[in-house]
C-alpha cells in the first residue's frame, strides 16, 4: 500500500503526464495490489482549492471527487489520535503545512511510502517518499 499527497491525486486525475515514472509505477502496482491511501484531509484541501479558484474544473466538487474515487483503488484514512499526535511533532522536520503534516504522519503510522513532488516532504528524514 502507498499513500498519495493531495497534488498527486489531482495530477493523476487531470494531468497524469506530470507524474514521474516512479510515481506512475507505484500507483499502478498499488491499484493491482492492496490500494492507495487517500487521506480524508485531502478532501478538504481539494474543496478549498476549488472554492478559492486555485483548481478550476468544469464539474462540481462532489462529482469530481466521485470520478477520482472511481479512477483508482483508493482507501480512505482519517485522522486517528496517533496520527494527530505524531503530526504535531513533525514541525521539527520542516513540514509546516498542517495538511502535509497529517498526510506525512499517516504515511509513517501506516508504514506506507508517500508519493509526492513536495520538496519539503521529500527532504524529510522521517517519511519514505517516492517521486
Amino acid at each position: 500500500m502507498i499513500i498519495v499527497d493531495t497534488h498527486i491525486i489531482i495530477w493523476n486525475a487531470l494531468k497524469p503526464e506530470i507524474l514521474s515514472g516512479k510515481a506512475e509505477k507505484a500507483i499502478s502496482a498499488a491499484n493491482d495490489s492492496d490500494g492507495i491511501i487517500f487521506c480524508e484531509i485531502s478532501l478538504w484541501e481539494i474543496a478549498m482549492m476549488m472554492n478559492k479558484g486555485r483548481l478550476r474544473i468544469d464539474i462540481e466538487y462532489t462529482e469530481f471527487i466521485k470520478l477520482i474515487l472511481e479512477s483508482n483503488k483508493y482507501v480512505f484514512r482519517g485522522i486517528t489520535p496517533e496520527i494527530a499526535w505524531l503530526s504535531t511533532g513533525l514541525l521539527s522536520d520542516n513540514i509546516k503545512d498542517p495538511a502535509d503534516r497529517i498526510i506525512a504522519a499517516t504515511s509513517i503510522i501506516e508504514k506506507a511510502a508517500l508519493i509526492t513532488a513536495d520538496n519539503e516532504l521529500r527532504k524529510s528524514k522521517k517519511v519514505a517518499t517516492i517521486w
